[in-house]
């Protein structure tokens, strides 16, 4: 199905949504882009439910959600199994994000650090200081993985950086050279990694969390990586 085609379905979609299943809603929109699943190679994120205060009192009735649904991950999905069914695959994506919005109202405190840590996100891209933890607030999509706005956070708790970083991204295991000057706690960027995030994919490596290690943290080493799978020579 391509995409305008898609788009004019989920608008048609959205059309028998109660209304008030929409209350909060800002935009329901469809995106060309194709989303991995960071942990599985047969799957795709179709949607996505994205919160925000719409106000500045901080009361419930001031958050709302943007709803988007990946064409791109449709399509995927689709090309792998000829019996996909595009509407009910759709009616399913959005009734599932709607789900997401409902909750989000409800868990207004999770909505303010959910904020916060793309604020501390937004930091880290442009170079300035930043929590080092503050990605533990993001949405965890998977053990030790966090979704960031479009940047996705594979954690992992370490004493001491090991020299070959070794991880898995979408259903395939890869591996890389740490750098030579980094330390802990470190925020690496991977490049080279096959079907990426539509934002960064970043390796976080980090102390145990406890007093004494959160009183001997320092600023984060930021860098990137080159991956390379890992049964490559």
């Amino acid at each position: 199905m391509q995409l305008g085609v898609f788009r004019q379905l989920v608008r048609s979609l959205s059309l028998e949504v109660p209304a008030e299943f929409l209350d909060g809603v800002s935009e329901i929109t469809v995106s060309p882009r194709t989303v991995p699943h960071p942990t599985r190679g047969d799957i795709f994120t179709l949607g996505h439910c994205i919160p925000f205060h719409a106000g500045e009192t901080g009361a419930t009735d001031e958050i709302q959600s943007r709803v988007v649904l990946y064409h791109g991950s449709f399509r995927a999905l689709a090309e792998l199994d000829p019996g996909f069914d595009w509407r009910e695959e759709a009616w399913e994506t959005l009734t599932h994000e709607l789900r997401h919005h409902l909750e989000w109202r409800a868990r207004e405190g999770a909505l303010e650090a959910f904020d916060a840590a793309a604020e501390e996100n937004f930091a880290r891209a442009d170079g300035e200081p930043f929590d080092p933890l503050f990605h533990l607030s993001g949405e965890l999509v998977a053990e030790n993985v966090y979704q960031v706005d479009d940047d996705f956070f594979l954690d992992h708790e370490v004493r001491q950086l090991p020299p070959v970083l070794e991880f898995s991204w979408h259903g395939c295991r890869y591996r890389a050279p740490a750098p030579d000057e980094a330390t802990l706690p470190a925020f690496l960027v991977v490049e080279q990694v096959g079907d990426p995030p539509p934002g960064e994919l970043v390796l976080v490596y980090r102390r145990p969390t406890g007093l004494l290690n959160l009183l001997r943290q320092r600023q984060p080493f930021c860098g990137t990586v080159a991956a390379q799978p890992a049964g490559g020579d």
